[in-house]
Order: C-alpha cells, then structure tokens, then sequence
C-alpha cells in the first residue's frame, strides 16, 4: 500500500461523522446558580423552562438546531444572517419577558459534526454533536459578554459583511463595533471581536476574564451622530459649544468687566470690583517683563 492511500484513508471520517461550515452560537443565562439559591428549585426551574420555551420558538423561526443545554445553549445555524438575526431577537424580547440577563457569542468555523447512533440517543445521548476547536472559540467569546451583549469572532463578522442580502437578517439601526483584541485560553491567535446590536451600551468592550486576556482597542465606542438621542445631541452641544459660548460671554462683557469708564456708567461696578486687582496685576507683570526686556537688550545685545 503506498504512502499516498494511508494519508488519504487516514484523512476519511466514520460515516457518522462529516465536515460542515456554520455558526456556533452559544448563549449563558448570568448567575442561573445565584438565581436558584435565591428563589429555591421549583419557582427557577418554572422560570427556566419559561426562558426555553422562549428560546426554542427563536431558534425555530430562524432555522437553528440546539445541540446542548445546560445554563443556557449550544446552537448551530447554517445560515449566518440567521444566527445574528435569532441572537439580536433573542437579546432585544426574551430579557422583557423573563428576570434573566444573557449573553451570547457567536463564531464562523468549518467544524466536524458528529451523528449519534440511535442506541445512544435512546439512553440520553445528544442526536448531533460538534467537535473542533471552533466550539472551544465560540463558549470563550460568548464568556467575555456583558449582560444583553452580541459578540462575534472576526470570522463571523467577515462572513457577515460578505452577505449580499445582509439588511435582510438585521433591523435598519443595528450597528457593528470592533470592541477589541483578546487572547482566548487554549487558542493560539489572539482574537478581534465584535459586537453587534441596536443600543451604544451593547457595544461597549467588555474586560479580560479569567479565560479570556484584552490585549488591545478602544476603551469606550462612541454614538454616532444618527444614533443619538435628544438628550444626548443636549450634551453634545454643551460640551463643545461651552468654550465657543464662554468665549462670546466674554467678548461681550469684556468691555464692562475691565474698563472702569463702561463699568461705572452702565451701573456694574458693583458686580466687577475684582477686575481691578486683575488688571493691576497684568499691569505690574508687563512692567516687569518691560525692564527684563531692556535689560536683556542694553547689556548683553547692544554690547555684543
């Protein structure tokens, strides 16, 4: 048997087994252990399989698969555009409807999925599981999340932007922010990440974790311009119209603050005394930087 058949026989999967590219979608309901302990077994276990019951109908409507459960859920989707959609959807209702705050990671990979016998599905065994490193990348990316976050793998966001028919699968105010560089325990490339969704505060660089280094990137993602709302556009205003507006105050009133003749006839001496001492002090300055100039010139410049 020559070299090249053992390679080529080496490299062919069980018939169980095949090689496919989708979407990893991972979703952690945030401190499910504190929500138990706090609210007993029974009233969580009632508000978890409300929470699924909810998930589930998203992840059919969108043409997902669950593949695990535990705090959460593992999900796969062929179809990128409808991963994001499920995840935005997901962040924008089911957090209304139920007392729990999520996070959820999403990541682009070629991975190797694996069909169980019906043997082993009939004693509990998952119908369909994944295998690769792209699983361990998409639960570290969903790990950095904050609470009602979208965050993406620099190979979903990619795959994102390459949809022709992208602004089928998300809503019109739906943004994207490349939040930072991360270096992911057990995955040797450092990672750029993204968020997406409809707020500012969802964009915003969540920190390093115990599993996951921030290495690089901005520290805050700032609105922009169609973005903002009217209390926002108000500070805006404030804060870069302040010093155009302490600059016209002052132009206007620099005549009655520091010419004793206007402040005396237009009744505000009383309010602008002080100005007195300013300008006596400034007096004095020139006057001193006069003589140092005078100085400076007859002994050292007029000599020379």
């Amino acid at each position: 048997m020559s070299s090249e058949k053992v390679k080529t026989e080496s490299n062919e999967l069980p018939e169980n087994m095949q090689k496919v590219t989708l979407a990893i979608v991972f979703i952690d309901i945030i401190n499910s252990t504190k929500f138990v302990q706090r609210h007993g077994a029974k009233t969580a276990a009632a508000w978890f399989q409300a929470h699924d019951k909810l998930a589930r109908s998203l992840v059919y409507k969108h043409n997902g698969r669950e593949i695990d459960r535990s705090d959460g859920f593992m999900l796969s989707f062929y179809n990128l555009g409808e991963a994001l959609s499920f995840a935005l959807a997901y962040q924008d209702t089911i957090p209304k409807k139920t007392p729990f705050d999520s996070r959820v990671g999403i990541h682009w990979t070629q991975i190797i999925e694996v069909h169980q016998e019906d043997k082993y599905t009939s004693v509990g065994a998952k119908s369909v599981e994944l295998e690769g490193i792209g699983k361990a990348t998409a639960a570290r990316c969903m790990s950095i999340c904050q609470a009602k976050q979208v965050l993406l793998t620099r190979q979903a966001y990619l795959k994102l932007k390459s949809l022709l028919n992208l602004n089928a699968y998300i809503k019109k105010e739906t943004r994207f922010a490349l939040v930072g560089l991360y270096k992911f325990k057990g995955v040797a490339e450092p990672q750029q990440i993204y968020a997406a969704g409809n707020s500012i505060e969802v964009l915003q660089p969540p920190p390093s974790t115990e599993k996951v280094k921030r290495i690089g990137g901005a520290k805050k993602i700032k609105s922009r311009a169609r973005d903002r709302k009217i209390y926002e556009w108000i500070v805006w205003f404030n804060w870069r119209g302040g010093i155009v507006s302490l600059a016209m105050i002052l132009f206007i009133l620099w005549p009655t603050m520091f010419d004793p003749d206007v402040r005396l006839h237009s009744g505000f001496q009383e309010y602008f005394w002080w100005t007195d001492y300013i300008t006596e002090f400034f007096a004095k300055m020139n006057n001193h930087i006069k003589h140092i100039s005078e100085f400076i010139v007859k002994h050292y410049i007029e000599e020379k």
